[in-house]
């Protein structure tokens, strides 16, 4: 009942804010108001981490709800077109408790206690010249360098500025700088903060801003290529190369892909020296529903992969717990896929994989392996009133030599409303 009347109050005003912040910026401006759109989008998540063994918090259970309401303007008319866009966001808390936070879906107070709500509002002026666009403001940018997390009811965003410059035959060129993170359960705009899973730079480090440029190329309609060069500002720099290939074989289609991400320690290496090759290999095939995967990651030179706090690293083998990213450390992963659209069922899939992991070189000496199986069951009606409504199951086992042992439940339930 509490959860209604925090909905029914704080809801309508977020929601109302986010809508009028846009249609006053465009009711003069032809294309600005026609060409816009608004979406709500819900998210359901009950979240449960279960730690098998080890000292500390035995397990991280909470249950919240997450409401985003997407406003896209359209474009103002002449050479160059003005747009805004915002998200108005909203998280309300149903279940939770002090032993029990941790989950990523809600804020945590000093008092170890999650707020009964927490809201923001994203705002993001973008400007088109031609196919090219610039965006300042909120930024979701999905990089090979950088990936924002969007596994909770609110997603994590930046705040910068970024172009894409679409000027050219099969090439696109982005280029940015991001200064701010908004972690997905919080409404601060904090500095960017470089990830330190299981102590492996010995601490985590704030950088001033993140700067990329990054160029996509089509050599040809089954063969695509990625350069991108980034640094996290007085941290880490970073080159990632990346090859993908699809090749009809028989009645079905193999997917080939091929990357490396080479890091090094970039300004006043805050982070100590940083030397990482991550290699990875990616090959899945595809025929009647079902998809077969094989995924081989490498860790290369003297460190563990570095990447920006909260993200989600572009890596072979990051799956629902783990990423497989220790310095030195060797994994493979198998997975399997089915889209019951085959027989008869849209909107039900199946996933399950497997990752093994192993040579892993630890910062307190020694080798580590560990290992992680993640299965997933998801349903989304195609049609009908209840049109969008997805219902998943995600499930996964985490095993290690090294680190925590884990089993982990996420039922989610989510919903898309078209608004127009």
């Amino acid at each position: 009942m509490q959860a209604k009347l925090h909905l029914t109050r704080r809801l309508p005003a977020v929601l109302l804010l986010g809508s009028s912040t846009l249609i006053a910026q465009g009711v003069s401006a032809q294309g600005f108001v026609e060409d816009s759109s608004a979406t709500l989008s819900t998210s359901n998540i009950y979240f449960n981490r279960d730690f098998r063994e080890g000292d500390g918090q035995s397990k991280r259970e909470e249950w919240a709800q997450g409401f985003i309401l997407h406003v896209k303007s359209g474009f103002t008319p002449g050479t160059i077109g003005f747009g805004l866009d915002a998200q108005a966001m909203l998280g309300l808390k149903l279940d939770s408790s002090p032993d029990r936070t941790g989950t990523g879906l809600l804020p945590v107070h000093d008092d170890g206690r999650a707020p009964d709500e927490y809201s923001k509002l994203n705002l993001t002026a973008k400007a088109r010249v031609s196919e090219s666009t610039l965006l300042v403001g909120s930024l979701l940018p999905k990089l090979p360098t950088l990936n924002p997390n969007t596994s909770r009811i609110l997603p994590q965003t930046f705040e910068g500025g970024m172009a894409t410059i679409n000027e050219f035959d099969n090439l696109s060129i982005s280029i940015g700088r991001l200064t701010k993170a908004k972690d997905r359960n919080s409404t601060d705009a904090e500095d960017l903060t470089s990830n330190n899973k299981n102590q492996r730079f010995g601490g985590s480090f704030t950088s001033d801003h993140f700067d990329w440029v990054g160029l996509d190329y089509k050599f040809k309609p089954t063969l695509a290529g990625s350069y991108h060069l980034a640094q996290l500002d007085d941290i880490y720099r970073q080159h990632f190369i990346g090859l993908t290939h699809q090749l009809a074989l028989g009645e079905g289609s193999l997917k080939s892909e091929l990357r490396v991400a080479m890091s090094e320690e970039q300004g006043a290496a805050q982070a100590g020296d940083i030397d990482n090759q991550a290699w990875q290999a990616l090959f899945s095939y595809a025929i009647d529903g079902h998809r077969v995967g094989f995924n081989l990651q490498k860790m290369r030179g003297d460190n563990a992969f570095p990447y920006i706090d909260g993200s989600n690293p572009t890596l072979a083998n990051f799956v629902q717990i783990n990423d497989f990213a220790e310095a030195g450390q060797r994994s493979a992963q198998v997975r399997y896929d089915y889209n019951f659209a085959a027989q008869g069922l849209p909107g039900l899939s199946f996933m399950s994989r497997y990752t093994k992991g192993d040579q892993a070189e630890l910062v307190a000496g020694g080798e580590g392996k560990d290992w992680e199986r993640d299965t997933e069951l998801q349903y989304v009606i195609q049609a009908g009133p209840l049109e969008n409504l997805g219902l998943r199951w995600r499930n996964a086992s985490y095993r290690s030599s090294y680190a925590r042992d884990v089993d982990e439940n996420r039922l989610i339930v989510s919903y898309s409303l078209p608004i127009w």
